[in-house]
């Protein structure tokens, strides 16, 4: 089980460097250009630069506090705040009809939910 908890939580922080990267560092104009950015068309910069660090940090409390073994809940809040993220891309890409991406979200929200269930329950690092 910490065997597949760790896999997903790499997984998730791969996404979440994907994500914050290309937000944090790739002009707004040009992620519209893009059909999963769509939504940044109608959102100011400051919002999807701020999106962005958000993921890069989701990054960070995924991975850091267990490698270091120091605040280790860290994990599993930063994957229910990761939960709360992806229901609004799910929101946002559903009113944009992008029922593929949804999905995708879906698949991150998935994951999320089980590194919280598995580091707050059967599988804590203390």
């Amino acid at each position: 089980m910490n065997l597949a908890l760790w896999i997903a939580t790499g997984l998730l922080a791969l996404v979440a460097l994907a994500g914050g990267i290309s937000k944090t560092f790739i002009p707004k104009e040009k992620l519209g250009e893009h059909n999963g950015g769509k939504w940044t068309r109608s959102a100011s910069v400051g919002f999807v630069k701020t999106l962005g660090v958000l993921e890069l940090l989701a990054v960070v409390g995924l991975i850091l506090p267990a490698l270091l073994d120091m605040a280790t809940v860290m994990v599993p809040i930063t994957a229910v705040c990761w939960v709360l993220l992806m229901v609004g891309a799910m929101v946002t890409h559903g009113r944009l009809g992008q029922i593929k991406l949804v999905m995708l979200n879906s698949v991150y929200l998935v994951l999320a939910v089980f590194i919280a269930w598995g580091r707050f329950g059967p599988e804590p690092f203390s």
